[in-house]
């Protein structure tokens, strides 16, 4: 190997730097103005995570029980990592010290149980920077990794790229964690970030990663194929294309079907690695089917209730205005797929 530097490092006192974060974001009166140079923050290593469900009483109190119990099932299972208060952990029906709460349950049950290692994501996301920031220090005070973060929507009208990248890098310039770029236009009043304002902000060093619930596989390839996966990470947000996702070099998902199955999405991992591409297919097969079911028939709600059932703890509750679901919605073909997925689950 040459001994040359990198033409796209900088050498600074023997690190080498991307000189892309030797200069910050473009301030409103078109200066670039200097930062402290330091070197990129790592990306959440490759796998599966899983956007966690929060289990609530009838009365909407937490159920702590069960939910230290998805927890456990879940790193059994083989996830890498869980996001917590993420979409499908009702983020934005908690209170600030409900978040911190989740959080503390979650990192206690993990440790206790011998899974130190499994990381922590924080949902993060929210309708002004300031409180963002807050957030992102709570997150890193309670033991979270990384931070997930929406961009708002409430001034959808006045979101232009500039205000988007703006937002992103004020909140990574200070978090004490690092930051991935959460795209789910479904609960941003259709704000869907394109591939050029995710690249971009890929630049900062702070900002290590993407969620793409869009599963856009054209925008994920045009990510993984602008910015090495050692240093920022593309994670497709739909079991729906997880393989596919995977052909084109993602470096994994977080996905919501694995609160259900973790250990059928672990097996489609392995098979990956291991070149078994028709028993991986087969896999998919079954996942794509039962996301879009899940979806249909409920999602946050449904996938309570398939996990009551099929796994024995928690409840139906869901806070208002989402409404509970039952697994008596599943019927034909549906019910069989699912079936299939959960006989999958349950064997491995």
């Amino acid at each position: 190997m040459s001994d040359q530097p990198r033409r796209d490092r900088l050498p600074v006192h023997g690190v080498l730097i991307n000189p892309a974060i030797v200069l910050s974001h473009l301030e409103p009166a078109g200066r670039w103005s200097a930062i402290a140079i330091m070197t990129k923050s790592a990306p959440p290593p490759p796998g599966i995570y899983v956007p966690a469900v929060l289990f609530f009483k009838e009365n909407e109190d937490f159920d702590v029980p069960a939910i230290k119990a998805h927890i456990l099932r879940l790193a059994q299972g083989g996830v890498t990592g869980i996001v917590v208060q993420g979409s499908n952990g009702e983020a934005q029906h908690l209170s600030h010290e409900e978040r911190k709460e989740a959080l503390r349950i979650t990192r206690e049950t993990l440790d206790e149980n011998g899974f130190k290692d499994v990381i922590i994501i924080a949902g993060t996301g929210a309708q002004s920077v300031r409180e963002t920031k807050k957030l992102n220090q709570d997150a890193k005070d309670m033991g979270a990794a990384f931070a997930l973060v929406l961009t708002p929507s409430t001034w959808k009208p006045s979101m232009s790229k500039e205000h988007i990248l703006r937002f992103h890098r004020e909140v990574a310039d200070a978090s004490p964690i690092p930051v991935l770029v959460y795209n789910f236009s479904t609960v941003t009043a259709g704000l869907d970030l394109d591939s050029d304002t995710i690249a971009t902000l890929g630049e900062h060093p702070n900002i290590v990663g993407t969620k793409l619930s869009c599963a856009n596989l054209g925008k994920l390839i045009r990510l993984v194929t602008t910015h090495p996966a050692q240093e920022f990470a593309t994670l497709v947000g739909r079991s729906d294309a997880f393989l596919p996702a995977l052909v084109l070099e993602s470096t994994g998902g977080i996905m919501a079907l694995v609160n259900i199955a973790p250990k059928a999405h672990r097996r489609l991992w392995d098979l990956y690695q291991e070149g078994r591409m028709d028993e991986a297919r087969d896999v998919q097969r079954l996942l794509s089917h039962c996301d879009a079911i899940t979806g249909k028939l409920g999602g946050i709600g449904f996938l309570k209730a398939i996990i009551a059932k099929e796994f024995g703890y928690g409840g139906l509750t869901v806070r208002a205005p989402l409404l509970p679901s039952s697994v008596d919605r599943l019927s034909g073909r549906d019910a069989e797929l699912m079936k299939e997925l959960i006989d999958l689950e349950k064997s491995l």
